[in-house]
């Protein structure tokens, strides 16, 4: 019953911006980190950003930091990203994925066994 349905990709140009939105339900979203993961044609996940249970923390990989913001409402049950200064290398399928372990604060980046719940999925195209 768990469920992450993520919503707001779509196309757009170089230096553009996008804002996506992952809403949640099926568990006690406040008590739980949250990221998001992405994946470029034919290569494969890659994390990108995480933020705390009580969003007083983010995280970013390199090649986002400055450009994209992660936030999240836990009134709406609901993680954002905001994406600035979009690239074309920016061009991926971009997942919510929910933290295995209520209040992680380490291992962002071993998506293999720290998330335990994933999106559908939404589609971002940067292209001229």
């Amino acid at each position: 019953q768990v469920q992450l349905v993520e919503s707001g990709g779509g196309l757009a140009q170089p230096g553009g911006s996008l804002r996506l939105s992952c809403a949640a339900s099926g568990f006690t979203f406040r008590s739980y980190a949250m990221s998001w993961v992405r994946q470029a044609p034919g290569k494969g996940l890659e994390w990108v950003s995480g933020i705390y249970s009580d969003g007083t923390q983010t995280f970013y990989a390199d090649s986002v930091r400055g450009r994209f913001t992660i936030s999240r409402d836990n009134v709406k049950n609901t993680v954002y990203l905001q994406m600035n200064s979009l690239k074309p290398e920016d061009t991926a399928l971009y997942y919510c994925a929910k933290r295995t372990i209520r209040g992680s604060t380490t291992g962002w980046d071993d998506i293999q066994y720290e998330y335990d719940y994933w999106g559908q999925g939404t589609q971002v195209t940067v292209s001229s």
